[in-house]
């Protein structure tokens, strides 16, 4: 399967990054003034990104593989997962705790990788993990709370999400297909996974139920996430295809930092000294795996090139 260029990287980066920061303030929006049930809203974002893919595939945008849907299963399996317990850790912890163990998910990558995928990682780009890692801790600790049953939640929530991001790249390279083709499964499999996990944890009717009367105003808002949540998915498994679910994580961090920097600039939300520390810490971890994996590729490139003209 050929990979993209960096131009096309970059362009794609921008906008999961774009779209994921949208996503954030829309979903709040809908959160505080609506009210709609989170979970629910997922199932609807699946729902409508299958629809996207389907009018795309119409459209002849991309061309359907035929894939044996119980192989797409796992990916389906370890989505839901991460949206349950997402929303546990969330339910049981702090926004300072949940952030925090989150910010783990990126070493727990690396170490399931290098254990069971024979991936390598240089010395360098492991310890730019250290000031990522520590920014999001200063960002955070002031709100940060413990209880057994929170740490449990986020704990498999950390490795339930480390697994779903290396199936996503692992499952593009196994099928040799792209991420339309292979979110053109995963995305009406988990949709109908999460039907079964939403009466469990949401409430069907009555207030704040997924078949409430709502108001057109909310309808339109969580058609309008869902249109956005389109690009999000389809960016992230283009994103984790075209580099690595590793590389995906730093950019999740830099969209923690925009956002962190989009409420004081926007909204005027009060940032401590601390929290600009924790920033200017992560933002450096960020430049320096960019910088790392940057000459990491073109050294690559270059022993190749040297082989072949040997050749």
């Amino acid at each position: 399967r050929k990979m993209a260029s960096s131009g096309a990287i970059t362009f794609g980066v921008v906008g999961n990054l774009v779209s994921s920061i949208s996503i954030i303030f829309l979903n709040k929006w809908i959160y505080v003034h609506v009210g709609f049930p989170n979970i629910s809203l997922t199932l609807i974002h699946f729902v409508i990104t299958f629809l996207g893919l389907y009018l795309s595939q119409l459209a002849n945008v991309f061309n359907r593989k035929s894939l044996l849907l119980w192989k797409v299963v796992p990916l389906s399996l370890t989505f839901c997962g991460f949206v349950v317990f997402t929303n546990l850790s969330l339910q049981n912890n702090t926004v300072g705790t949940y952030q925090v163990v989150k910010c783990m998910t990126m070493p727990v990558i690396m170490f399931i990788q290098t254990k069971y995928y024979n991936k390598t990682f240089s010395t360098k780009v492991k310890l730019t993990a250290i000031p990522i890692t520590l920014g999001v801790f200063l960002n955070s600790y002031y709100d940060m709370e413990f209880s057994v049953l929170g740490s449990l939640y986020a704990t498999l929530g950390v490795l339930v999400t480390s697994l779903y991001q290396i199936l996503v790249g692992a499952k593009q390279h196994e099928f040799q297909v792209n991420s339309m083709q292979l979110l053109y499964y995963q995305a009406p499999l988990s949709a109908c996974m999460l039907l079964f996990v939403v009466p469990i944890f949401e409430p069907i009717t009555g207030e704040h139920g997924l078949f409430q009367a709502w108001s057109y105003q909310a309808l339109g808002m969580v058609v309008l996430s869902g249109i956005m949540a389109f690009s999000v998915n389809l960016s992230i498994f283009w994103i984790i295809g075209n580099t690595s679910p590793v590389t995906y994580n730093v950019i999740g961090h830099l969209k923690f930092c925009i956002t962190v920097i989009g409420g004081f600039l926007i909204f005027r939300d009060p940032v401590t000294t601390n929290q600009c520390v924790g920033i200017a810490l992560t933002l450096a971890g960020i430049m320096a795996y960019t910088h790392f994996k940057t000459t990491e590729k073109q050294e690559e490139l270059q022993r190749t090139k040297s082989v072949m003209e040997k050749d």
